[in-house]
């Protein structure tokens, strides 16, 4: 992790901790989304994306595993950018997760 104290740096470092689950799916789809696409994505994704990452691991499986989806659209919207980035992206530089 770099030295970096701006309020960004500080916000990305966070993002990525919460982001790791301790499930290698849920790593396997949430780090490379946050690494590649969350810049990129507006102010109201991005705190979907926070918000997302807050709900409990067994709720962000089966979203994710296109088992259910969520409720609230925002959370939706995400869970969707989130299984296309990872249906249309090389990950396997972190199967090593």
């Amino acid at each position: 992790m770099s030295d970096d104290t701006s309020p960004a740096a500080i916000l990305r470092k966070r993002l990525y901790w919460h982001s790791r689950r301790g499930m290698w799916e849920l790593d396997l789809l949430l780090i490379p989304f946050l690494e590649k696409r969350f810049d990129a994505l507006s102010e109201e994704d991005q705190l979907a994306y926070q918000r997302l990452i807050e709900e409990e691991d067994q709720d962000l499986f089966v979203w994710l595993m296109h088992r259910e989806w969520p409720e609230d659209p925002a959370l939706r919207r995400l869970v969707q950018l989130i299984i296309e980035h990872a249906e249309t992206t090389d990950n396997s530089a972190y199967r090593t997760l």
